[in-house]
């Protein structure tokens, strides 16, 4: 199954706009916590988004891998450092978290992340 990287951030932003509508205080705290989750501060948002994309890849999310591999590179994560944190990934999650690599990959190659 190979989906591209537009039509998974496309289903999570479909997704997240019918929490919205089901419970629009969910959503707006949700929001609220995520935000302020990768908010700059010790850590700089960059760093923050690519223990996102690790972790992503750990918790084989493909959702998750898209989306945070898109703000990474909106903060300034370049190709071999989305790679590398994948790498990461894989050694804390085995071999099941290297095969969701593929969505790095995919995501890395249509968003034209250098």
């Amino acid at each position: 199954m190979s989906e591209k990287t537009k039509d998974i951030l496309d289903d999570l932003h479909g997704t997240f706009k019918l929490i919205k509508e089901a419970d629009p205080d969910f959503h707006t705290a949700f929001k609220k916590f995520s935000d302020e989750a990768v908010k700059e501060g010790f850590l700089p948002v960059k760093v923050k988004e690519l223990i996102c994309v690790a972790l992503s890849i750990a918790e084989h999310c493909t959702f998750c891998i898209a989306r945070h591999t898109e703000k990474a590179a909106l903060a300034g994560a370049t190709r071999e450092e989305l790679i590398e944190v994948g790498m990461v990934a894989g050694l804390m999650g085995g071999g099941p978290s290297l095969c969701y690599m593929k969505y790095l990959f995919d995501a890395i190659d249509q968003l034209g992340i250098k």
